[in-house]
C-alpha cells in the first residue's frame, strides 16, 4: 500500500512573493488543502500548518483504530470527539520538534464504557495506530480518555 501527496507552491509574483510560505496540498484521494507555515513562522493562519497536519493525522488515526476495536468487540459508540493538541520544544539533538501530543477523546457509548475499559480501548488503539507507529520514541503522546 501507498499513498501519495502533490505539494506546489506557486510564486505567482516571483519578485515580491519570494517569502510567502503558502502553497497547496494535493491528496492522491483528490482532496485539496491550502497550506502555509504556521503564523509564528510568516505563515498565513487561515491555512493549515504542518503542525496542524501531523497532529490531525495522529488524532484521526487514534480515532479510527479506536473504532475498528469497538467494532470488533461489538460495543456501541454514539459519538467520538477529541480535542488533540501539541507543544513545540527542543529534541535530544537541540532541534525545535514537536515534544508532546496530547489526545483528549470523549466517547460516549451504550451501555457506558467505565474508565478502566476507555483506558484499555485506547491504550489498544495507540498500539494500532500507524501514526503513532511511525512518529518517533521522544515524542510524547498522552491519551486522556473523558
Amino acid at each position: 500500500m501507498s499513498f501519495s501527496v502533490n505539494i506546489s507552491w506557486p510564486a505567482q509574483d516571483s519578485a515580491t512573493n519570494l517569502t510567502s510560505t503558502d502553497h497547496e496540498l494535493s491528496f492522491g484521494s483528490g482532496q485539496h488543502l491550502q497550506g502555509s507555515a504556521a503564523a509564528e513562522y510568516r505563515g498565513n493562519d487561515t491555512r493549515v500548518n504542518p503542525e496542524e497536519s501531523l497532529l490531525s493525522a495522529l488524532a484521526a488515526c487514534h480515532m479510527l483504530s479506536f473504532l475498528t476495536i469497538v467494532q470488533k468487540k461489538r460495543l456501541t459508540l454514539i459519538s467520538y470527539h477529541d480535542e488533540a493538541s501539541a507543544e513545540l520544544g527542543t529534541n535530544a539533538q537541540g532541534r525545535t520538534a514537536i515534544t508532546r501530543i496530547t489526545l483528549n477523546p470523549k466517547v460516549e457509548s451504550v451501555p457506558p464504557l467505565n474508565d478502566e475499559q476507555l483506558t484499555k480501548l485506547h491504550a489498544l488503539a495507540h498500539k494500532h495506530c500507524f501514526i503513532a507507529n511511525s512518529l518517533a520514541k521522544e515524542i510524547a503522546i498522552e491519551i486522556i480518555p473523558g
